[in-house]
């Protein structure tokens, strides 16, 4: 008897079902977030198990290692291409966790990709690299805001990051305003340390690799963006083409068609987000350095608003990044934007 397994994982449990062939439920019980119980409720089940479905939550790490190392058959559900039957009058968890494994009886289950476990964390850091650069961000433009406020000053932001806790009475003369600029900036040195500190334990990691090098060769894109690229694509072979890649980068438009018109939007958020910022900032920076691109992109500002234009050069820099790690060929511009 073959059996399928959906599991509906919560922050604390998880319901699991199991069903057979005929859809008929074999097994459901809902356990503790903790291994140990999982694998001994599963084990009587295991030669019979087809494969188990986990939903793509926040929290999917360590189930889905822990049964892949006690042999399990496990496949990651895209829930964003996921969705019951809206007419349906009743839903919990039990007829969530039975639905993943219908649709891992039919065949028909969209599914997310594992990323490999020995570089989930890299990719995990970069991504946390990211949010101290934003937490940085919103802390260098409140000093700059609380300066403005008090002095009438606007100072630039390459003065900003130059100010010393003593040279903030320059501007600043009131004791609790000067308290204030003094957290922001000893918050600001903070995450900067903190950032060289990610980038070092990032860098490390991807400096050797062959793909990390062919990436470094696109105008635009430098160690950081590389980096993201690289861990976010991971291995380029699970996409089945370049138009799939593009897709996942979040450089395709995202329309519903009818009789040629326009009738609303797909889910443009489908995809990598981190990924899709890469290739926007790459873009940003190749028409400001590369001639080539440049003069692409203002050909394309004379018809279209400047974010299209942006995004244009993006999905050609994600195509080309397709071909380069497919063949293991460096950057040429002028295949690229011919």
């Amino acid at each position: 008897m073959t059996l399928y397994g959906g599991i509906d994982l919560h922050c604390n449990n998880v319901l699991i079902s199991l069903i057979d062939d005929f859809d008929q439920l074999v097994c459901e019980k809902r356990l503790p977030n903790k291994l140990d119980t999982i694998r001994s409720h599963l084990q009587p089940f295991k030669a019979d198990v087809c494969a188990l479905v986990v939903e793509s939550t926040y929290n999917w790490y360590w189930l889905v290692d822990g049964l892949q190392d006690e042999g399990f058959d496990v496949r990651l559900a895209n829930t964003i291409a996921i969705k019951q039957y809206e007419g349906i009058k009743h839903t919990n968890d039990a007829s969530d966790a039975r639905y993943l494994a219908q649709l891992l009886r039919l065949g028909i289950l969209p599914e997310g990709h594992v990323y490999p476990r020995e570089q989930r964390a890299v990719r995990d850091l970069l991504r946390r690299r990211l949010l101290l650069v934003q937490q940085r961000v919103t802390q260098h433009l409140s000093l700059q805001s609380l300066i403005a406020r008090h002095s009438g000053i606007r100072l630039p932001s390459l003065k900003v990051k130059q100010l010393t806790s003593e040279s903030l009475s320059e501007y600043l003369i009131q004791p609790a305003a000067l308290t204030s600029a003094r957290i922001f900036l000893e918050q600001m040195n903070s995450l900067n340390q903190a950032v060289k500190e990610l980038e070092l334990a990032v860098g490390v990691q991807c400096l050797a690799t062959q793909e990390y090098k062919l990436l470094n060769s696109i105008p635009g894109v430098g160690p950081i963006i590389g980096q993201s690229i690289l861990l976010e694509t991971g291995s380029i072979s699970r996409f089945a083409g370049v138009g799939n890649y593009a897709s996942y980068a979040r450089c395709v438009p995202s329309e519903r068609l009818s009789n040629g018109k326009v009738k609303g939007r797909g889910n443009r958020k489908n995809g990598n987000r981190y990924l899709a910022l890469a290739f926007m900032e790459a873009a940003h920076y190749a028409t400001i350095w590369e001639p080539t691109i440049k003069r692409y992109y203002q050909r394309k500002l004379t018809k279209v608003h400047k974010m299209v234009a942006k995004k244009t050069i993006a999905n050609k820099l994600a195509r080309a990044v397709y071909h380069m790690l497919k063949n293991n060929q460096p950057f040429d511009v002028h295949r690229a934007f011919h």
